[in-house]
């Protein structure tokens, strides 16, 4: 099936989806109790840490009306949002994360904020970084819920022990350990060739290879040069040679089957954000007695993030407000039984500056602290750094890249810098000459 024609297909399927489940908001004369939100959170661990917050909502008498469109990275919920707003039928909240946010609040779509952000004294309470995302201009315009690692390796521990092997923490150890693993018949690195997935990866190596300085020239600045540099292409070689160390042939499977790859043995490691430590604690494994999580080698003063985030939106002319309903799960969000106990169930980390250290594992107390500290760089995938069809364009092509081996890194390198160089920032494009 033609791309095209399969991506069509996807969003019909998505729209059909909310329709037969009765997610799409009643007509005009129809009553309609609490609050419908429209996300894409849909493994056990993401449907758990969503019912402890609709559990908060229910104690304030708001009941929270599921609105969820399957997609691991959100185009399905996008997609589904932007055509409800453009028919005047938008959900009252929707997740709605990174670059997205200020793109939504130029159009006047997300309620303000600002009066719940002083009374929780949100200035005070939350990250910095956290703090200017939810703040784009003037106004605060959306609540966090928790921050995501990217580039996070997992590895099955039993398997370690078993072939006496220690996490690696270089590329050259990645090699030996994968060597011994490979050689005693497990497949060694579990990966999907789902699109986003293998963004997912490449985007690591990125950082892996070039730091955090090379990253931000190659996908926010969009520095020309950065594209013909020789840190672009070891990553573009790196992600291709990962392939002997994955299952033959790489199908294109929900990131939830390669967790449970992982956690039944079946593959040694996963380089994937700590929402799959969620998922692995929700099916029963332990954070450090099953498996492990330590930093994908080159990265480990780093922290490739991504931070779930939920918005409000206004409502149109002539529309009931529901704003008491919104602002409270807003404050809800943040306060700080919800944010220990909604992270830990998620995989991810609380958004606060003084969260409860005492209530992590050893993984989430490490990404808070790098977070914390400085070490932060907004994941171009997950919608951090770059708007939706610049991150739709260097995704296509790393993926056709990561299927085709016929194709040279150089010419995939050259495709990629044409995408930034007709995207980049009017400061960062070459002067044209006379």
């Amino acid at each position: 099936m033609p791309k095209s024609k399969k991506i069509a297909v996807q969003v019909l399927s998505a729209l059909l989806v909310a329709v037969m489940a009765g997610l799409i908001a009643p007509g005009p004369g129809a009553h309609a109790e609490g609050l419908q939100v429209l996300h894409w959170w849909k493994s056990t661990s993401e449907r758990r840490a969503i019912d402890l917050i609709a559990a908060r909502l229910v104690d304030e008498h708001i009941d929270w009306r599921d609105s969820m469109i399957p997609g691991g990275s959100g185009v399905g919920a996008g997609i589904v949002l932007r055509s409800r707003v453009l028919a005047k039928d938008a959900p009252e909240v929707a997740q709605v994360n990174g670059i997205v946010i200020a793109e939504w609040a130029r159009l006047g779509l997300l309620l303000e904020l600002d009066g719940v952000a002083a009374a929780g004294k949100w200035d005070k309470l939350l990250l910095p970084g956290v703090a200017a995302l939810i703040a784009p201009g003037a106004h605060v315009v959306a609540a966090p819920l928790g921050i995501h690692r990217i580039n996070t390796l997992f590895f099955n521990r039993k398997l370690f022990a078993q072939h006496r092997l220690v996490a690696p923490a270089t590329w050259d150890e990645f090699e030996r350990v994968a060597g011994v693993l490979q050689q005693a018949g497990v497949v060694v690195l579990a990966q999907s060739s789902e699109p986003w997935q293998v963004a997912t990866l490449f985007e690591t190596l990125v950082l892996a290879e070039g730091g955090a300085d090379f990253y931000r020239a190659l996908f926010i600045a969009r520095d020309p040069n950065a594209y013909s540099s020789v840190e672009l292409g070891a990553a573009l070689m790196r992600l291709r040679g990962l392939k002997k160390w994955m299952s033959k042939p790489v199908l294109e499977r929900p990131w939830t089957d390669m967790a449970r790859q992982l956690a039944d043995g079946d593959a040694a490691m996963m380089v994937m954000g700590d929402w799959v430590k969620g998922e692995l604690n929700a099916w029963g494994l332990a954070t450090d007695v099953q498996f492990g999580c330590v930093a994908v080698p080159g990265t480990g003063a780093l922290h490739l993030y991504n931070v779930d985030t939920l918005a409000m939106l206004a409502p149109r002319q002539g529309s009931p407000s529901h704003r008491p309903a919104q602002e409270k799960l807003a404050a809800i969000a943040l306060s700080a039984s919800v944010q220990s106990d909604y992270n830990q169930i998620k995989g991810s980390v609380p958004v606060l500056r003084n969260p409860l250290l005492s209530k992590m594992d050893g993984c989430a107390r490490a990404s808070w602290t790098l977070f914390a500290a400085g070490g932060a760089v907004p994941s171009l995938v997950h919608r951090m750094a770059l708007d939706e069809i610049v991150r739709d364009a260097i995704v296509a092509e790393v993926h056709r890249f990561f299927l085709d081996d016929t194709i040279m890194v150089a010419d995939s390198a050259r495709r990629l810098g044409a995408i930034g160089r007709s995207t980049a920032p009017a400061s960062t494009r070459p002067s044209k000459t006379r």
